[in-house]
């Protein structure tokens, strides 16, 4: 299940019209037609990519009256960003034993003659 969520997750996340739709509604809730403004594209366009971003649990939409808000989830966000940092600690961790050895070869050879 975590698999299939982070897989919808990161799909949703690469294109770039949706992480600005979701970089929009990280300052608060807005309708359809709010979020389509700054974008070149038609209206089922949008349309299509908020449903991308709601079967990955990114965006829910809620019913005031007419008015039917899109507001972020970012649930789905911390799991993926906890996938992740799992491999920024092994990065940073061979990074340092790179280090370290590079310092190492670095080290004037002991008990040999200088000329």
């Amino acid at each position: 299940m975590l698999e299939e969520q982070l897989d919808s997750v990161f799909a949703a996340l690469a294109d770039p019209t949706r992480r600005a739709i979701l970089s929009r509604l990280a300052r608060g809730e807005k309708s359809v037609s709010e979020l389509a403004e700054p974008f070149d594209m038609s209206m089922p366009a949008i349309s299509k990519h908020l449903k991308v971003l709601e079967r990955a649990g990114l965006v829910e939409r809620g019913r005031e009256a007419q008015w039917r808000p899109c507001r972020l989830n970012a649930k789905p966000l911390k799991k993926a960003a906890g996938w992740i940092e799992h491999y920024r600690k092994f990065w940073e961790e061979s990074f340092d034993r790179l280090d370290a050895y590079l310092k190492e070869l670095q080290k004037p050879a002991r008990g040999k003659n200088r000329k």
